[in-house]
């Protein structure tokens, strides 16, 4: 089955970036919605960022944001490399979560184990 793997992560300061990517295992052939999640101990988990695919194919995706992370995050996926996508900039002490990216293909979706990210000075 397929199976998603989360990098990227680790610490940073507030203002700075980070890019975390999300590749499978196997072969989803096409990623038709993906979305990156965050959770923090006691919390729900919630989404932050979501894409679409526009059209049957290709790596052009319609997106949108969570509020907070509006303006500073960016969602993408690449068909060819089985992975997908979460630049973060200006990132801020609120943004320190785990994050799990979720991937939806043809044969059904998949999670990430998650990954940390610590946002602090």
């Amino acid at each position: 089955q397929v199976q998603l793997a989360e990098s990227g992560g680790g610490l940073v300061q507030p203002g700075g970036s980070l890019r975390l990517s999300c590749a499978a295992s196997g072969r989803i052939f096409s990623i038709n919605a993906m979305g990156w999640y965050r959770q923090v101990p006691g919390k729900e988990r919630e989404l932050v960022a979501i894409g679409t695919r526009i059209g049957t194919s290709g790596s052009s995706y319609y997106s949108d944001y969570a509020d907070s992370v509006k303006g500073r995050f960016t969602i993408s996926g690449d068909n060819a490399k089985n992975t997908v996508y979460l630049q973060m900039n200006s990132l801020k002490v609120e943004d320190t979560a785990v994050y799990y990216c979720n991937v939806q293909g043809p044969g059904g979706h998949y999670w990430g184990q998650g990954i940390q990210v610590t946002v602090s000075s």
